[in-house]
């Protein structure tokens, strides 16, 4: 193979590198123009398009801020009141302020008047205006003609004073009061000056232009000089606010130039990046080809001493590939070979180590696998099983090969959380839905047992933020060697049977278990019959048997399979025995509710749980069964109910929840009683009760709203005044000041 490799990979890579550039070049020339065109009219329409929509929102604002004030500020009702206008000044004054307030706020506003139909008078923000002497009265005729229309005038002259000389505004009429009053219109005039100014600020003169018509093609304003020459117009845009349309284009000459001197900046480029990589491929041929001919030779020497390869055949870059195409499979092949072996040595030997076996020889192959370094020593030992909290949403929510990335990235997790409380962590996977991890640490520098109740509390709290999934921990106690590790393991494995007792954050604790209490069935049946006992004498000293069975399945440690099981038996005790009371319970027992009842039962964490999902399902039943007990005699509960309610109306927290709490009844079960006893509704009942207290009060005292708003059982004097309002027909400002008398009590006649 006597071939100049200089002059082979020059002849073989040159040829398609001058190809390629000249069709790049060729290309680029073509494209630049085009390109460069498209990109000039979408910034130029974005450029309009934001003018446009910032003058559509300032006009937007000044429209919804003028009516805010308007619907805000009763002072403009009260002056198209001519009577009370002329009785009380001030209305005149704060409406004056308010315009002035609002001119003031927004630079657009030229100027803002108020025209009352009923004595033709002008307020501006001078003052008043007879309509003969009021300068704008030929706008405000038409205004009258077309009072329905709620847009914004085409550019017109208006002046306000009569020394002043005329302005261009475009104007906008509301209807008084809003929204379709009769008695008169609120008028905004927008100085088209102001307009121009903002969105001159916004547009670049020295390389673009804008016109700006009207709906009838006439120029409105344009940002080019007179006798400044014309420019191409890229782009039309409506305005649907004013119905004006905006034209935008480069001025001459700019476009052009702007791609002249792109053109010239990518045949600079080109030819430099030419002359770049012609030098390179020079400098890097010369510099590569002799490493190349004395691998190949090494190469070919090792093709010679093999048999049935076919070296004669293939030419040098084939010969390159198909060696190092082996010598990779190979090395691959090697290394995953080897780290299977390891992984499966290291699972043999953690379950060697959980059944007892292999414990002499542990040492030596956990560095032989690699799991500790020469020379680290351990004196502390414990056994963690991890358990995935619903499995079943679990497998159900994700594909098989998402379980398993998910498993694996736990595994990892856990054991470098376990890793920066300073210990060893060792972690396999030893049920579906379970893990087991083998944690030590040194005798002298650690407190083991605190680090594994803090790195378990971590850990839940990490793969619940971050997984999105439920982990519950139970822990072996401590050993002092490799060989008791299946003693530790066989205890956190008996101390998840007892997840509900000693669930405490999730973590289960070996140490916290009791000793053996012996055959407890009689006693806990005994328990249940005395609940039920309870239960159906109504007395309500139900709840107290049971908070004390539940004390002692916390002190007892029951499993997990028997503490449901002997729920599972209460139910069906009490099922027995209010079914054959009442045939309205036996729906509450049926098959589909025994069902929902036990799904829920079993997927509870902790006896705390557990207590507060078995007191609401037993104050359930406990309220069915009263009502139906007492539906014949409820009429003196009702009525103690209003005697109540009629002597704490002031309270805010008065409602049915209260109620309930207060009578030991459903909130329900207490506005059914009001509907069958009154025919109304509670909220209907304390309203109208607040309200004639409330009227007394305007009319005998001289109290504050905001006070007499506490005094009725309301926190602040808005949402007083909003109900008040409501039921009377007027504020309570009102009320007070027309001197009304308070109406018949009603509530205690109805009821």
């Amino acid at each position: 193979m006597k071939k100049s490799w200089y002059r082979r990979m020059l002849l073989s890579y040159f040829p398609i590198f001058l190809f390629t550039i000249t069709m790049l070049t060729f290309l680029s020339f073509l494209m630049v123009n085009e390109l460069s065109n498209n990109e000039t009219v979408k910034a130029d329409r974005i450029s309009t398009g934001y003018i446009i929509d910032t003058l559509s929102r300032s006009l937007r604002g000044i429209e919804t801020d003028v009516l805010e004030e308007i619907e805000k500020n009763n002072y403009y009702r009260q002056f198209m009141n001519v009577e009370r206008t002329s009785e009380n000044h001030d209305v005149t004054f704060e409406v004056v302020d308010s315009m002035r307030g609002l001119i003031a706020n927004d630079s657009l506003i030229d100027s803002m008047y108020v025209y009352r139909i009923k004595d033709k008078q002008v307020l501006t923000r001078i003052g008043l205006v007879s309509w003969d002497d009021f300068a704008d009265k030929k706008f405000l005729e038409q205004a009258l003609e077309q009072s329905s229309y709620q847009g914004w005038s085409a550019i017109r002259p208006y002046h306000e004073l009569s020394m002043e000389t005329d302005k261009k505004v475009i104007s906008m009429y509301k209807r008084e009061p809003l929204p379709f009053g009769t008695d008169g219109l609120v008028v905004i005039n927008v100085n088209f000056y102001a307009v121009e100014r903002l969105i001159q600020s916004m547009k670049n003169d020295s390389v673009t232009f804008l016109h700006i018509r009207d709906k009838d093609g006439q120029l409105l304003f344009s940002t080019m000089s007179p006798g400044e020459e014309g420019g191409k117009v890229l782009n039309h845009v409506d305005m649907g606010v004013l119905g004006w349309t905006f034209e935008s284009g480069i001025k001459a000459g700019q476009l052009f130039l702007w791609v002249s001197v792109i053109s010239y900046v990518w045949v600079v480029i080109g030819v430099l990046t030419v002359l770049f990589a012609i030098i390179y491929i020079l400098y890097i041929t010369r510099k590569n080809y002799k490493p190349i001919r004395l691998m190949m030779n090494r190469i070919e020497s090792i093709q010679l001493r093999s048999e049935g390869m076919g070296a004669g055949k293939m030419d040098e870059l084939s010969l390159i590939d198909h060696t190092l195409e082996n010598l990779i499979q190979q090395a691959s092949d090697f290394e995953k070979q080897q780290q299977d072996h390891i992984l499966a040595g290291r699972r043999q030997l953690f379950f060697d180590l959980i059944r007892g076996e292999g414990a002499a020889s542990a040492e030596e192959r956990i560095l032989k696998l690699k799991l500790l370094s020469a020379g680290t020593k351990l004196g502390q030992f414990s056994f963690i099983v991890v358990e995935i909290g619903q499995y079943g949403h679990f497998s159900s929510g994700f594909s098989v090969m998402d379980q398993h990335t998910l498993k694996f990235a736990l595994s990892n997790v856990l054991q470098e959380l376990a890793q920066d409380e300073g210990m060893f962590a060792w972690a396999e996977w030893i049920g579906e839905s379970r893990m087991g991890i083998i944690v030590g640490a040194d005798n002298e520098k650690l407190e083991l047992k605190e680090h594994i109740r803090r790195f378990a509390e971590k850990g839940g709290v990490w793969v619940s933020d971050n997984l999105r999934m439920a982990l519950t921990f139970g822990i072996g106690p401590i050993v002092e060697d490799w060989a008791p590790i299946h003693v530790s393991y066989q205890a956190a494995v008996d101390a998840m049977l007892h997840k509900l007792s000693l669930n405490k954050d999730a973590v289960v604790m070996s140490d916290d278990l009791p000793g053996q209490a012996g055959n407890m069935s009689y006693k806990y049946l005994q328990m249940a019959a005395d609940l039920v006992r309870e239960f159906r004498l109504s007395t309500g000293n139900w709840r107290e048997h049971l908070e004390k069975l539940f004390k002692s399945l916390e002190a007892d440690c029951l499993k997990d399979e028997d503490v449901r099981m002997l729920l599972q038996t209460l139910m069906d005790m009490l099922g027995t025995e209010l079914s054959s009371v009442a045939e309205v319970l036996h729906e509450h027992f049926t098959a589909e509710s025994a069902e929902r009842w036990k799904q829920n039962v079993d997927h509870t964490m902790s006896l705390t749980e557990l207590n507060g999902l078995v007191l609401d399902h037993l104050t359930e039943l406990y309220h069915h069964y009263v009502a139906f007990c007492e539906t014949k005699n409820h009429h003196a509960m009702i009525t103690e109910m209003k005697t109540y309610i009629e002597q704490n109306f002031a309270n805010p927290d008065l409602s049915l929840k209260h109620l309930s709490d207060r009578f030991h009844i459903s909130g329900k079960y207490a506005s059914y009683l009001f509907k069958e006893e009154f025919n109304m509704k509670f909220v209907d009942f304390i309203v109208q009760l607040r309200m004639e207290h409330a009227e007394v009060l305007l009319a005998e005292t001289e109290d504050s709203v905001q006070s007499i708003a506490l005094q009725v059982g309301y926190a602040n004097s808005i949402t007083f005044g909003r109900v008040f309002k409501k039921v009377s027909g007027v504020t309570p400002g009102d009320f007070r000041r027309l001197k009304l008398k308070p109406g018949k009590p009603s509530n205690n006649a109805g009821l």
